[in-house]
């Protein structure tokens, strides 16, 4: 404490608190059996576990933090945060559960039987922390919590906790499981057993919404004279809806399938959402839509799959040579061959198939196609859209994408560089609109005038934060009834939604480094800031900021 030197290189310093999912996973009984077997044995035992479990953690974007003997702890959200962590973390571990039975099945001597516990919840991060090199990178009570989780687990189980489980009922099964008493919990902490993810019909439309819309008639209106344009002139449309995350794209992709499900005339509705994560998933979108009008389960073998495909082809195309070859260039969407690179010829023989299987999915009535998500799509889909729009011809087709603005910083052209193409800007609500779509989630006309102040100001215009926020409320006791009015308690501060701090949090991370650091210094200051205090903090010139 007194030689003066510099302890910038004894440890790591650049700390985030941050919402993680931890996920810990344990061999069952490997400890008591190794110690009947030989070292080399166990060794080699260990490693095509370690490295089956890698695979699986990191394919779903999930850092292995540490193996320690037959566990592994893997956190998703560290270093980068992403929206759906908790879902990417479950998927991970049912994949984990998986892949261990065909191991098993490979060598059945191995019979290995794993417990995991899914956790998530706020964590101090080490953002230089090096895990490779056994540096710790999350700290905090979700950590320990996860690690109880996952020893009260089933065999060949997965034990989430409450956030998580909120957090992903939308696409995994779960099941109700007893409370579990947690080393240093005061109280018992609910879980449930995530069985399965829920079986899908190519990409689905959620249909639970509680409100009537609220400020978007303009822009549906928009969607609907693209529909008719296509219907009456035969030629294909593409119309892209731009906005940030919960400001209401898919509810009005919600919205134009209630007028297409309510018109007189049948018109077919597909739909596929690009990845943000995963292998072989550049035409993921477009492998939902092939999937869902050939009746495709996620679950469906490839014999069934190629079975599917092969009655779905040939109901609509009748020449049996170009039934067979549209046939051929679909199997690498639904993952029955290999995708490989389609580039030069091989991508333009691929893209006339594909054309083809539109068109004549457009022939036999209108046709809707969404592709969801396309910020996330790689640039060969991209191509293939602008491919569908300049040349698909003499066919009702609209093509409805929806993205954040981010997609247009990267294909500026895209959407709205054709006579054929137009874009939706989707803005933040007005205060009075915002306010009606908060009534009518409360079902109640007039809202105290300090509850709805308070909503409003968190909610910015943003439906789904303005959702969001009423849910919590609820949930929390701090939204309670007087009566028939809704009152907010007064004596606590609001709390952010978990998933809207996913969001936010993942917006954040995806920032350039200067300018994610030139947000954190501003956030120490509140809701106003001065460019030239801002730029104090850390040197920065007034401009720069």
């Amino acid at each position: 404490m007194e030689c003066t030197a510099s302890l910038a290189d004894g440890g790591s310093y650049l700390e985030e608190r941050k919402v993680v999912t931890v996920l810990f996973a344990d061999l069952v009984g490997f400890t008591s059996r190794s110690e009947a077997m030989d070292v080399e044995d166990v060794r080699g035992t260990l490693q095509p576990y370690h490295e089956l479990l890698r695979r699986e953690l990191e394919r779903y974007g999930g850092t292995v933090e540490k193996f320690i003997g037959d566990a592994v702890m893997a956190v998703f959200g560290a270093p980068t945060a992403h929206e759906d962590d908790p879902e990417r973390a479950v998927r991970a571990a049912l994949s984990i559960q998986d892949a261990i039975v065909r191991l098993r099945e490979t060598d059945p001597q191995l019979d290995l039987h794993v417990r995991i516990g899914v956790n998530t919840g706020e964590a101090l991060v080490a953002l230089d922390a090096k895990p490779a090199a056994g540096e710790g990178m999350a700290s905090g009570d979700v950590v320990n919590t996860a690690a109880r989780m996952q020893s009260a687990a089933p065999v060949d189980g997965v034990l989430v906790g409450e956030v998580t489980y909120r957090a992903t009922g939308r696409a995994v099964e779960y099941a109700a499981a007893e409370p579990i008493a947690a080393k240093g919990k005061t109280g018992l902490v609910p879980v449930w057993v995530a069985h399965r993810v829920r079986a899908q019909l190519g990409s689905d439309v959620f249909r639970d919404l509680e409100t009537p819309l609220v400020g978007r008639d303009r822009e549906l209106g928009v969607l609907v004279d693209a529909l008719e344009l296509a219907r009456s002139e035969a030629t294909p449309r593409l119309v892209t809806v731009l906005g940030v995350p919960g400001i209401g794209k898919s509810r009005l992709t919600y919205e134009l399938l209630r007028c297409v499900e309510e018109d007189p005339d049948l018109i077919t509705w597909r739909q596929g959402r690009s990845l943000p994560y995963g292998e072989g998933v550049s035409f993921w979108a477009f492998g939902e839509i092939v999937k869902a009008q050939a009746g495709i389960l996620h679950s469906d073998s490839a014999e069934t799959t190629a079975e599917k495909l092969r009655e779905a082809v040939i109901g609509l195309i009748e020449e049996e040579r170009d039934a067979g070859w549209v046939e051929q260039n679909l199997y690498p969407l639904l993952g029955l061959t290999s995708a490989g690179e389609l580039r030069g010829d091989r991508q333009a023989e691929a893209f006339a198939a594909w054309r083809r299987f539109v068109e004549a999915l457009a022939a036999q009535r209108p046709t809707v196609l969404v592709f969801e998500d396309l910020h996330w799509a790689d640039d060969a889909l991209l191509d293939f859209l602008d491919y569908l729009v300049e040349w698909v011809a003499g066919v009702p087709l609209l093509i409805v994408s929806t993205a954040r603005p981010e997609l247009i910083e990267r294909r500026r052209a895209f959407g709205g560089g054709t006579a054929n193409a137009t874009r939706i800007a989707l803005s933040p609500l007005s205060d009075e609109e915002t306010a009606r779509l908060v009534a009518g989630l409360l079902e109640q006309a007039v809202l105290p005038a300090e509850t709805q102040a308070a909503v409003l100001r968190r909610a910015e215009g943003n439906p789904l934060y303005a959702q969001e926020y009423v849910r919590m409320l609820q949930d929390q006791g701090l939204l309670v009834r007087d009566g028939d009015v809704w009152v907010l308690r007064q004596d606590v501060e609001l709390p952010l939604p978990g998933n809207v701090q996913s969001l936010i949090a993942a917006r954040i991370d995806a920032l350039p480094a200067e300018e994610k650091a030139v947000v954190q210094d501003a956030s120490v200051m509140g809701k106003v800031v001065w460019a030239s205090a801002v730029g104090h903090i850390a040197g920065r010139g007034r401009w720069a900021v």
